[in-house]
C-alpha cells in the first residue's frame, strides 16, 4: 500500500463514510488474563464511544509507510490449509460473527505478543464500498464495482491515569482524583487484507508499529505468519556497515560525502510519488559507483548485500538517507553541517596534520555569541 491508498481507508472512520459493521475487545492484564470480552454491532455504539475509537483506528494507520507501515506478503506455506493468511481469511469472511474463532484469535495474540503491562485489542470487520474513478480522476460514488471487506486489529496499551487532585463541583471542593485505567493509542496493529491497487489483496497485509524498532518479532511470525523483516534503524546501519566494508581503508571524506548527496538527489527527484522510493542490489551498487567508490572495490559488493540485507530485499531511501542533517564527529568535536552545504567542508593536510577545512565569512558566533573574524588572516580581530 501506498500513502494514499493508507489515506483512502483513513479516511473511513468517520461518521459520514463509517462502514464498520462489528467491533471486538478483549482487555489482558499485565499477567496475561483476560479481564473483560465485548463484542458489539458498531453503528450501536454511543456517538461519544464511536469519535474515540476512530481516533484510535487512525492512529493504527498512522506514521511513514515503510517505517512505521509496512507492506508485508504471506510466504506461500502460509495460504495453504492451516496456515496464518487462512485464519485471518476466516475471521474476515465470518465478519467476528464466530465467537470461538474471535476467542482464538485473542489467545494467539496472548501467547505471542510480548507486553509486561494492560493492553486491549481492539478487532473491526468493515465493508467498503469503494467508488469508481472518472477519467480525470473525480471519485463515482454511483459506479462503484468492487466492496473491500477488512479487518483491522489495535493493540493499545492500558494505564493507570496519574494521581492527583481535583475539584468536585458537586462538593464544592477540591480533593483526591479518582484514578482510572486509560487507554491510550495504539502501539501495533494490522490491516488484513491490504488495499493494492484500490481492491483487496489477500496475499499480503499491512503491518503497524509505533516504534519502528519494536516490531515485536514473535508475533509477526506466529500470529501474522508473516517472515522478518528489516526495521527502520536495521536497514540504516545494514547500509552502512555495507559502506564501509566496500571501502576498506579507501572510506574517504569525499566518497561519503558524494553517497549522502546522490541519494539525497534521489530523494527529491522521487518526492512526488506515491510508492516510496526502494533501492535493490543493483541500484545500491550504481549509487556507490556513482560516489566514486573505485570498481576493483564493488568486486564482492553483491556477496555483500545479500548477506547484509538479503538477496531480493531492499533496502528503503527514506530509511537509510539523513536527509535533515550531516554530522562529523572525532573524538573531542562534533559538527553539524546544513545537509545542502556539505561542500563548506573539506579533508587537507595543513602543516602535516590531516585537518577539517572550514571556510568561514566574517560572522561566526560562539556559544551564541558573535566574535570578529579579520577576513584576510583569519585571526580574531
Amino acid at each position: 500500500m501506498n500513502k494514499k491508498e493508507v489515506l483512502e481507508i483513513r479516511k473511513q472512520f468517520s461518521p459520514q463514510n463509517c462502514a464498520i459493521t462489528r467491533i471486538c475487545g478483549c482487555y489482558v492484564d499485565g499477567d496475561k488474563e483476560k479481564k473483560l470480552e465485548f463484542k458489539e454491532a458498531f453503528l450501536s455504539l454511543p456517538e461519544e464511544e464511536e469519535f474515540k475509537y476512530f481516533d484510535l483506528f487512525k492512529r493504527t494507520l498512522s506514521g511513514t509507510v515503510g517505517k512505521n507501515l509496512l507492506n508485508m506478503s504471506f510466504p506461500l506455506d502460509e495460504e495453504l490449509k492451516g496456515g496464518a493468511q487462512e485464519f485471518l481469511m476466516q475471521l474476515k469472511d465470518g465478519k467476528l460473527t464466530d465467537d470461538m474463532l474471535v476467542a482464538e484469535f485473542y489467545d494467539k495474540v496472548i501467547e505471542n505478543y510480548d507486553f509486561g503491562e494492560h493492553y486491549l485489542i481492539l478487532l473491526i470487520h468493515a465493508a467498503y464500498d469503494v467508488p469508481g474513478k472518472a477519467s480525470d480522476g473525480m471519485e463515482m460514488y454511483d459506479a462503484s464495482d468492487t466492496v473491500y471487506d477488512y479487518i483491522l486489529c489495535s493493540i493499545c496499551p492500558v494505564s493507570l491515569s496519574k494521581a492527583g487532585l481535583c475539584y468536585n463541583a458537586e462538593h464544592n471542593s477540591i480533593e483526591d482524583r479518582i484514578r482510572d485505567w486509560i487507554v491510550n493509542d495504539p502501539i501495533s496493529g494490522f490491516l488484513f487484507p491490504a488495499f493494492n491497487d484500490r481492491a483487496q489483496d489477500v496475499h499480503s497485509l499491512l503491518y503497524y508499529s509505533k516504534k519502528p524498532e519494536e516490531l515485536q518479532e514473535v508475533f509477526l511470525t506466529q500470529v501474522l505468519g508473516c517472515s522478518q523483516v528489516l526495521s527502520a534503524g536495521t536497514q540504516k546501519e545494514s547500509f552502512q556497515a555495507m559502506i564501509a566494508d566496500t571501502l576498506g581503508e579507501d572510506c574517504s571524506y569525499s566518497v561519503i560525502r558524494n553517497i549522502h548527496e546522490n541519494l539525497n538527489t534521489l530523494i527529491e527527484e522521487n518526492k512526488e510519488e506515491l510508492d516510496p522510493l526502494e533501492l535493490g542490489k543493483l541500484e545500491v551498487r550504481r549509487l556507490f559507483s556513482l560516489s566514486g567508490v573505485p570498481e576493483e572495490n564493488l568486486e564482492g559488493f553483491d556477496r555483500e548485500f545479500d548477506e547484509t540485507v538479503g538477496e531480493k530485499a531492499s533496502l528503503l531511501a527514506s530509511n537509510i538517507a539523513s536527509t535533515k542533517k550531516f554530522n562529523i564527529k572525532t573524538p573531542d568535536i562534533v559538527i553539524n553541517v546544513n545537509p545542502d552545504r556539505t561542500d563548506l567542508v573539506d579533508v587537507r593536510i595543513v602543516d602535516g596534520r590531516k585537518c577539517l577545512v572550514i571556510p568561514v565569512d566574517d560572522q561566526v558566533e560562539v556559544n551564541g555569541i558573535e566574535v570578529r573574524m579579520d577576513p584576510e588572516t583569519g585571526i580574531e580581530g
